[in-house]
């Protein structure tokens, strides 16, 4: 809707300064321009928008070019050093144009640079004292040579974030924003970015892991939380990841530890940290492999040998890691003898996984248990005592429903 030409704008409810700057500025263009004179268009006079003050204020002003001669009485341009008007009349009104004689144009053009130069300084300091805040204030250096154009700090902030010329080290200081565009995320505000990574930083050290991981530098930056910014990361993900390598892995019994780089080679050097803090590596990944290397780890400790496949699968079947402990205890106590039970009276074997499958309602787990009834009654016949196989001797200790 077009405004009214003989109201002033004020700034509107939810209006930025930029959004009001610009509305109160074509304001003051869609006023009426002067009329030139004959003499001032012979003199090569025009008209133009001059920036007058702060906030888009500006009005139109009569510009002369440079070398423009000026009446001393009068003060009309002229077309020689005769002294007559350019229109020949020698007589005109020059009142209220710029230029209307040179010591008036100079001032008026150095009031106007003066006045931009000190709009420009205050959206500069205003700048700096934002960035500053956020521990950045030295970002704004490159904006300096900007303070004579009179832009505004959103302006300045846009040069910033965008111009080639000046974003070289903005650019470096939140470096992950070109990944997470290049991902379909949006760049995060340097407010987001700091505090996301201060959350990073306070974690880490409580947690306590070397400072090596969230020491930053100089500038603020711990490059190291990059690839998390990058990846999207949260605060509380992050927390998840150290964790699950601290308490389920690094923290538990050797055995856990021994089984996951067993089963994941990928996983080198020991490095269990590093690997878990890899933001490709996805979490639901990492805490799938390391309930697997819970459940062998619970057969290391027992002395028993498992593979991935069946540690993967016993995971699938929602076997934890204390279930598994106490599942596994049981398969040692059992399947030994079983086996000799099976080679002494000729019965199909019963092995290490035939337990488990019992043990662990897997797949089987009705056969499994026929075959340990049959065993075991095998033995009750023989030597009419309690055998080694009975349901008392599973129920002991077991895991899940048992």
């Amino acid at each position: 809707m077009a405004e009214d030409l003989a109201t002033k704008p004020v700034k509107q409810p939810g209006e930025t300064n930029t959004q009001f700057n610009e509305r109160l500025t074509q304001w003051y263009k869609d006023q009426p321009e002067p009329t030139l004179s004959d003499a001032q268009k012979k003199a090569g006079a025009y008209v133009k928008f001059v920036r007058t003050g702060k906030a888009g204020e500006g009005e139109y002003k009569i510009l002369y070019p440079i070398g423009a001669k000026f009446d001393p009485i009068s003060g009309e341009p002229t077309d020689s050093n005769s002294g007559n008007a350019a229109d020949g009349s020698g007589m005109g009104n020059a009142g209220g144009f710029i230029g209307n004689n040179p010591r008036g144009a100079a001032a008026e053009a150095a009031a106007i640079l003066a006045d931009k130069k000190v709009r420009g300084q205050s959206a500069f300091d205003f700048l700096k004292l934002q960035l500053t805040g956020l521990g950045i204030g030295d970002l704004v250096s490159p904006l300096e040579e900007l303070i004579k154009e009179g832009i505004s700090s959103d302006e300045m902030t846009l040069r910033l974030m965008n111009d080639p010329k000046y974003n070289k080290a903005y650019k470096a200081r939140f470096a992950a924003n070109d990944a997470r565009i290049a991902a379909g995320l949006r760049a995060l505000s340097p407010a987001e970015y700091i505090d996301l990574e201060d959350q990073y930083q306070n974690i880490m050290r409580n947690y306590g892991l070397p400072a090596s991981y969230y020491t930053k530098d100089s500038t603020g930056k711990q490059v190291g939380f990059e690839k998390f910014i990058a990846g999207d990361v949260s605060a509380a993900e992050l927390e998840d990841r150290i964790m699950t390598a601290q308490k389920r892995v690094i923290n538990s019994n050797p055995e856990v530890a021994a089984a996951l780089k067993q089963f994941y080679p990928d996983i080198t050097n020991g490095d269990i940290l590093a690997y878990t803090l890899d933001p490709t590596q996805g979490l639901e990944a990492i805490k799938r492999k390391v309930t697997a290397a819970e459940i062998g780890g619970a057969a290391m400790a027992q002395g028993l040998a498992t593979g991935v496949s069946r540690a993967e699968e016993l995971a699938r079947y929602g076997v934890t890691k204390e279930q598994a402990q106490q599942g596994f205890e049981t398969v040692a106590q059992v399947a030994p003898r079983g086996g000799q039970l099976a080679a002494i009276y000729g019965q199909d074997p019963y092995t290490q996984a035939t337990a488990e499958s019992e043990v662990f309602s897997l797949a089987g787990s009705a056969e499994a248990k026929r075959k340990r009834e049959k065993l075991s009654a095998l033995e009750t016949s023989a030597f009419s005592g309690q055998s080694g196989l009975t349901q008392g001797a599973l129920s002991r200790d077991r895991a899940g429903a048992f």
